[in-house]
């Protein structure tokens, strides 16, 4: 082990013998009592320097091998150091591709923070190279969100929808003017291309062959249509509930963005228990339902450019943190922000008892609250 304090996490004495290592209260921790000759010590853990040499240069500081070792653990435990070569033979394979890597830096000191084992922001990161991800839907949200997945190192994005570019599918970060008149699937493949980093996964010890199609990580839908993700159809998810497969639903509706319910088949609620939800709230919900589904819209829909390109944004942010491991607070629930006020709220969505998809015979899923306060450990 090479330790090295993690250079993400900005550091501040707090006073002459306390060090806080990150800002927000999310990821802040102290340091303390901090003496002179420990904190000297810190300057050296810049991963360059193996335990056995760090020890050595300690004693120049009149510091004990027992100390180093119990310093070294509890910035480990605190999740304040991280390993310059850890992370397994996916990250060995990332860090070979030093292109890649310069780009994706910012990525990888984010994962460090939210991972705190050492190598394991650069483990999830490598990772997400193998991952296949399916978005429905390449309008103002639908491309953006593709987008930002292929440029934030998923492997597989594939993004499925009809027609031609209109003028108005045409956003920064999404579909570009040069598209217009083009098959939207076609031009969103294209978006996806420029957008990925490093190319194509070359295969690897967690990569699938070149010959075979990795089974679907998460599908996110994200129709031009927004009602089709405010009052998601049931028999369109039915094939989804059935194969298992996690979806993520984000659009704009009107003037309101939505994020979520990102749906786990069998252990949160689906577009079916919201339906059955809405019914018993509302009894005249299936009938207006049923008249906004039906005909053909012949105009254009309201899709405030900035509500969809901070959809996108969050979207895609919930399906990376799920992708590496987590469940973020779209699981189960939803985010709507309507403008003006443009004020995120979230609303569960549990399972229906008479929904068929088996959710609410099964504990729903606990997601774990996002740490609230700052953390103490302390150093002698």
């Amino acid at each position: 082990m090479h330790p090295m304090l993690k250079p993400a996490l900005r550091r501040a004495w707090r006073g002459r013998n306390t060090v806080q290592f990150g800002v927000t209260p999310a990821h802040a921790v102290t340091l303390g009592p901090m003496d002179i000759a420990t904190g000297s010590f810190l300057e050296l853990l810049d991963g360059t320097r193996g335990l056995p040499l760090l020890r050595e240069e300690a004693r120049a500081l009149d510091l004990s091998d027992r100390h180093v070792d119990i310093l070294v653990s509890r910035l480990t435990e605190a999740g304040l150091l991280d390993d310059p070569d850890a992370g397994g033979p996916e990250a060995d394979a990332l860090r070979r591709r030093a292109e890649t890597l310069e780009r994706q830096r910012p990525d990888a000191a984010a994962l460090s923070v939210v991972h705190p084992t050492p190598g394991g922001g650069l483990r999830r990161l490598a990772a997400r190279r193998a991952m296949r991800v399916q978005v429905r839907g390449a309008g103002r949200v639908g491309a953006a969100v593709a987008a930002v997945l292929s440029g934030s190192g998923v492997g597989h994005v594939e993004v499925l929808d009809g027609g031609r570019t209109e003028p108005w599918d045409v956003a920064p970060g999404g579909l570009p003017a040069a598209s217009v008149g083009e098959r939207r699937d076609t031009a969103a493949r294209q978006l996806v291309r420029r957008s990925a980093v490093g190319g194509p996964p070359r295969g690897g010890a967690s990569e699938a062959p070149a010959r075979s199609e990795p089974a679907l990580s998460l599908i996110v839908v994200a129709p031009r249509d927004g009602l089709s993700v405010y009052a998601p159809d049931p028999d369109t998810a039915a094939p989804w509930i059935a194969s298992g497969t996690p979806h993520l639903y984000a659009g704009v509706i009107e003037a309101t963005g939505v994020v979520g319910p990102l749906v786990l088949p069998g252990g949160t609620g689906c577009a079916g228990c919201l339906a059955l939800r809405r019914a018993e709230a509302d009894p005249q919900w299936p009938r207006m339902l049923a008249q906004w589904r039906s005909g053909r819209r012949t105009c254009v829909q309201a899709c405030d450019l900035g509500l969809a390109t901070a959809v996108a944004g969050l979207a895609a942010a919930h399906a990376l943190s799920f992708l590496d491991g987590e469940l973020p607070a779209s699981t189960g629930a939803r985010w709507e922000a309507a403008m003006p006020m443009l004020d995120w709220r979230s609303e569960r969505l549990g399972p229906h008892l008479d929904c068929d998809c088996g959710a609410a015979g099964h504990t729903e899923v606990e997601l774990t609250p996002a740490a609230g306060a700052t953390q103490d450990t302390m150093a002698g």
